[in-house]
């Protein structure tokens, strides 16, 4: 979670002390916004806690498309697996 008072800082300074901003990105596994004349302009965060959360998104969206999939079928929309391999063997000449 994203701590206001501890987590937002210049470019300037981070680049000025980036060392210790790293240190702190690796300890707290918080993000850090960085300002430009006071506007957030840019995100920065340990590569572990990134990587968690691409993570959840990969998961996110799986388990969107398993939602979308789902209510396509209860809606009737799709065809049967058997018609579908039957089209994909005629259209590339693979005999059973």
């Amino acid at each position: 979670m994203l701590n206001l008072a501890k987590d937002i800082h210049s470019l300037t300074s981070f680049r000025r002390k980036s060392a210790e901003f790293m240190k702190h990105l690796k300890k707290t596994k918080r993000p850090l916004v960085l300002t430009v004349k006071g506007k957030a302009a840019a995100i920065v965060q340990d590569a572990e806690s990134y990587q968690r959360l691409l993570d959840i998104a990969a998961r996110a969206s799986e388990e969107e498309g398993i939602r979308q999939g789902r209510e396509d079928a209860k809606q009737g929309k799709g065809r049967p697996a058997n018609e579908v391999f039957e089209e994909f063997r005629r259209k590339y000449g693979i005999r059973r």
